[in-house]
Order: structure tokens, then sequence, then C-alpha cells
């Protein structure tokens, strides 16, 4: 979290300290970015069904879901601007394991991930503009439009369009949430630590508090921060402003869908289905219930939610990998390299661009390979632990100068993190269909 123990040892090294920085608004950015990236419209469903199945209830879950986000986003940030050393860097130094494991994640994942985000972006201009062009077709224009966005433009300009793009995000889902008249007191009382009195609700609820606000995302916090042009420790209350803004923003859309859910689906019995095809399906409800202009209002809230989330991945993992084949070519300079721009103008991020775009087109037009899908779920459930736990790890060793190391609250809540995380990449694990996949 936000406190750190001791000083400076004699001979440890890190970044050029600048003078501290003032926690000002104004340097907001790269908070907005994880939010709005992280935030994707299978969360907000996932939300969405929580206050559907259990009213408000489990509103206590997503708050705890954002604080434990907050702590790894933070550590995080914390890396970068403490060593002048990139995430990557960390892992490294870990042991070859880490990079097998970041590669094949990468390559999977994104191929999968592609296909998903584009298909997410195209659903609510399908259902905005039905008798254009086929959902496949407006996937395959998200995917080249959110190419070309992040090919051809630096990071300051893609934080601004991000933040425009949160801005229609705040306003849609709070005014759902102001329009279906939530009850506060029920509201207030869901803050209270309750488990549901149903089959499985602990798992459910360990499912709402992993799920609140991205998976890799929270990793690529870092880079932004240093693509911000924040590199070294005088950036360090104004990143860990930037973080808390992030993720008070998550938990005001997550809590707006709760109380969506809570009192128009909660309290009518009415159920949706799972994915992003639910978002449709409550389109439909709002049509019904409070008119047209009502429903186009919210899907165009749901296509924000979407693109944010694609070109977010394209440009915050597409840097990541740029750093990787920057170390793994025996280069790179560090956060240093990423603040000069120099990462988003490589071959290796371009080619990670064209791989979450072109090949997962193919998947938009004859659906995801069985044994593929089941090794994204994997693989996507066990990144979480591997961040929380690397972390961990990089935060108390002599990696960190000492005046930045974890102290007891940042050490308990990555603790919390990774043991939660894990339990639920077990669960994923073991709800695979393995006997199909052999």
């Amino acid at each position: 979290m936000t406190e750190t123990t001791g000083t400076s040892a004699p001979g440890e090294t890190g970044p050029t300290v600048s003078r501290p920085r003032r926690s000002s608004w104004r340097y907001i950015g790269p908070g907005i970015v994880v939010a709005a990236t992280g935030v994707g419209a299978g969360d907000l469903v996932a939300t969405l069904i929580a206050g559907s199945s259990f009213g408000y209830t489990l509103l206590w879950a997503a708050v705890i879901g954002c604080l434990v986000k907050i702590s790894l986003a933070e550590a995080a940030g914390r890396w970068h601007l403490s060593t002048g050393r990139t995430l990557f860097d960390g892992w490294a130094s870990l042991g070859r394991w880490t990079t097998y494991f970041f590669v094949v994640y990468v390559v999977v994942w994104g191929f999968v991930y592609g296909a998903a985000a584009m298909s997410s972006s195209a659903l609510p201009l399908q259902a905005l503009f039905p008798h254009v062009m086929g959902l496949p077709w407006w996937g395959v224009a998200c995917g080249l439009v959110g190419l070309v966005f992040v090919w051809f433009n630096k990071y300051a300009v893609f934080e601004k369009v991000m933040t425009v793009l949160v801005g229609v995000m705040f306003v849609v889902t709070v005014y759902l949430a102001i329009r279906v008249t939530p009850n506060l007191p029920e509201a207030f009382a869901g803050l209270l630590p309750v488990l549901p009195d149903e089959k499985d609700s602990v798992l459910n609820t360990l499912g709402l508090i992993g799920g609140v606000g991205g998976t890799i995302t929270l990793a690529a916090y870092g880079y932004w921060v240093n693509a911000k042009g924040w590199t070294d420790t005088g950036w360090m209350k104004v990143m860990r402003l930037d973080n808390r803004v992030a993720y008070a923003t998550t938990g005001i859309f997550v809590i707006a869908m709760l109380f969506v859910g809570a009192e128009m689906l909660h309290s009518s019995h009415v159920a949706i289905a799972s994915g992003d095809k639910g978002l449709i399906q409550l389109g439909d409800i709002l049509a019904a219930e409070y008119g047209t202009a009502t429903a186009k209002f919210f899907l165009i809230g749901f296509f924000a939610t979407s693109f944010t989330s694609l070109i977010g991945v394209w440009h915050g993992v597409s840097l990541m990998f740029a750093d990787f084949v920057a170390h793994y070519r025996g280069g790179g300079e560090g956060a240093e390299e990423v603040a000069a721009g120099r990462h988003d103008r490589s071959w290796a991020f371009r080619g990670y661009l064209l791989w979450l775009t072109f090949p997962p087109i193919v998947l938009l037009f004859q659906g995801q390979p069985f044994r593929l899908v089941i090794l994204y779920g994997v693989l996507g459930a066990a990144f979480l632990p591997f961040l929380a736990l690397t972390l961990l790890r990089l935060l108390n060793s002599s990696r960190t100068p000492r005046e930045w190391r974890n102290g007891p609250l940042s050490n308990a809540m990555l603790v919390i993190a990774g043991v939660l995380f894990l339990v639920l990449c077990v669960k994923q694990v073991w709800d695979q269909p393995w006997a199909d996949f052999l």
C-alpha cells in the first residue's frame, strides 16, 4: 500500500532522485488509463450478476477487490520509480522461469484476448446500428481502429482519449445507478462482511473480489507511469494519489452496476446471461423500463467500456512485450527508455500490435478453438498470483532500495492478494474440462 519502512542502506542504488512533487490532481493520468483498461464489459457483467443474485449483500466484496488491486498497482508503480528498472527487468532477475511464463502468456493470451476484445466492442455497435454490417465485421473494424490509433499516437494522446472515454463510462454508470433509485439503507448494510446463504457462496465472493478491474493491466501500470515521464522517487506521492484515483473510479463503476443489478434484476427475479451478451440483455430491459433513449445511452457506455479495454491492452501489453524483446536482445535502459518513447516506436511494439489484431480476426469468423480457450483461461488465472508473489519477492529484497521496500501493511496486502488469486487460479484450473482437452 502506501507505507514503507527503513532508510537507504550504503551502497544501494536506484534512479536519480528529483525533488518530490506535490500530489496534485493536475498530474493524474496513468491511473485513469489503468482504470479504463481494467474495467471491461466482463467485469460489469460479473458485478451485475452478483447484484441480481445477492442484492447488496456482496457490496463489501467489491470494495475489498478495489483495495487489493490498489496494493498491486502501487507495488508495481513503486518498483518502477524506486529502482529505475521495469517490471520485466525485475522478473528476469528472479530466474528464467519468469521469462518462459511471460512469453507463453502474452502469445496465447494475446491471441484469444484480441478476438474477445474486438467482439466485445462490436456488440454494442451492432445493437446501435443493426442493419449496417454483421458482428464479425464490426469486430474487425474495432480492431483496425484500435491498431491505427495506438500505432500512430504517443502516450499523451492515448491518455487524453482514454480520459474522455472514462468520462463517458462514468456518466453512464452513475446515471443508471441513480435512475434505478438504489435502496441506500440496504446498500450501507451491504458494506458489512456477510456471505450469502447459498451454495458456493465463498467462491462466488472470492470471484467478485478478484474480478474488480484488471489482470495484466495491473502490471502495465508501471509502464504507463514511466510513459507519463515519471521515472524516479520524486514522483512517488503523485503515483500513489494517481493509483487511488484509479481504483476509486473502478469502485464507482462496479458499485453502480451492482446497484443496477440489485434494483432492476434481483427485485424482479430477472436472470441475464454471463459474458458480454448479458449487457445486451440489460439494454433490452432498460428499453422496456425506461425507454429507447436510456437504452441507447447505456449502449454508448457499454462501447466506451469495451473499447477502452481494447486500446488499453493494445498499448500497455505491447509496451511490456517491447520491453521483453529489448532485454532479450541485451539492450534497454529501463524506465528511462519507456519515458523517452523508444519502446512504442520499436518493431517489437508494433509487431505485438499486429499479433493482437490480425490473427484473432480468424477467431471472429470461425469460433474460438477449444484447447486454446482452455489454455487462455488457465494462463489468465495464473497471472495475478504470479504478479502478487513476484512483487512480494522483489520489494522485500536488495533489488529495491531499503527506503522503498515493503512495510507490514504492503506485505499483508500482497500476501492476501497472492492467496486470493492462487485459490481462484486453482478453481479455474479444476473447472476446466481436461478430459475433453486430452
